[in-house]
């Protein structure tokens, strides 16, 4: 059975800090929305603005950094829609060790540019299934060290230095709502919410064309999909995997769905409220508050994560109206 300690997050934090920022918290005022909860407050993580522009970094450079000199050596490997790969390829230069990393090809090319740009070889791939065992080649062939997106100790201590910043910056939370697409941001925020303030509710949210978490938690055991069928790429995992679906099993006390349309209207309000052009994963912890959400946490004082955004302005409007581009 998977756990993260205390002392596994307290290292992580350590490893990291140099090379993380702590991202700032707000507290959004009711905009007017049906389905705000009322009574209680609302307040937003901001890790869109984490260095790379998502959580990823802190999963990513936990992971490189914890590696053996000799292992950093032979370099590393990911795969990812994107943010992922940025991520990896950032904590590769931190580390001073080469970065290999596979994506797709509907990619957004301005995450492509930021990879090269970080130092990365970049290859695209046709899907994520053919990304996923693309990769595994290039383990077998060159030798590198898969930095997973999602799965692994390594990855949920560093998802969990978010958490346990966010209950320090906001004290009292009730509950927390975090997006989930493999589970490894969802895996490291429950553990340190549980170990901080075990009442505080720790709320899932995965898009309807993405569920292997809601289809994992129904069967017992990690499930897949054949396909991902969803505008939020981010959170587009095809699989479940066992240390992120243990941890999120063990600590998160209720998954929702969101859907693409209600992920366009949350995009919208982020626009409209706090001048935030996000992409479509940033948007589903407010896609849920105002979704399957609404209604159900008068009174509570809510933790929204939103976890990173790396899109440019014609994807944006693309997605806005509609279609992927």
């Amino acid at each position: 059975m998977a756990r993260l300690t205390q002392a596994m997050i307290d290292e992580a934090r350590e490893r990291i800090a140099p090379h993380v920022l702590e991202t700032p918290v707000w507290h959004w005022r009711n905009p007017g929305s049906a389905g705000w909860p009322p009574g209680g407050s609302v307040w937003v993580k901001l890790e869109l603005w984490q260095r790379t522009g998502t959580f990823k970094a802190r999963g990513a450079l936990n992971n490189v950094l914890s590696l053996a000199p000799e292992r950093r050596e032979a370099g590393v490997v990911a795969v990812s829609a994107g943010n992922h790969a940025i991520a990896t390829a950032y904590a590769a230069r931190v580390a001073g060790c080469d970065a290999h990393v596979v994506m797709l090809q509907h990619s957004s090319p301005a995450r492509i540019e930021a990879c090269r740009a970080l130092g990365a070889k970049v290859e695209l791939a046709a899907d994520v299934h053919a990304a996923f065992a693309r990769v595994a080649e290039i383990e077998r062939a060159e030798g590198r060290v898969l930095i997973h997106p999602f799965e692994g100790l390594e990855v949920a201590a560093g998802t969990a230095t978010l958490g346990e910043e966010f209950l320090a910056q906001v004290p009292g939370l009730d509950a927390v709502i975090v997006p989930i697409g493999g589970g490894g941001l969802c895996a490291g925020v429950a553990s340190a919410v549980k170990l901080k303030s075990p009442g505080c509710r720790v709320i899932g949210v995965e898009p309807e064309g993405a569920d292997t978490m809601h289809r994992s938690f129904a069967a017992g055991t990690v499930q897949a999909i054949e396909r991902v069928e969803t505008i939020a790429d981010s959170l587009g995992a095809p699989f479940a995997l066992p240390v992120s679906f243990e941890l999120c099993r063990a600590h998160v006390d209720e998954l929702v769905r969101v859907d693409d349309e209600g992920l366009r209207e949350a995009m919208r309000l982020m626009f409209r409220s706090l001048s935030l052009a996000v992409e479509p994963a940033c948007a589903a912890t407010t896609a849920a508050l105002l979704g399957p959400l609404a209604g159900r946490l008068e009174g509570m004082h809510v933790g929204l994560i939103f976890c990173g955004s790396n899109i440019d302005l014609e994807g944006y409007h693309a997605l806005l109206a509609g279609h992927a581009g």
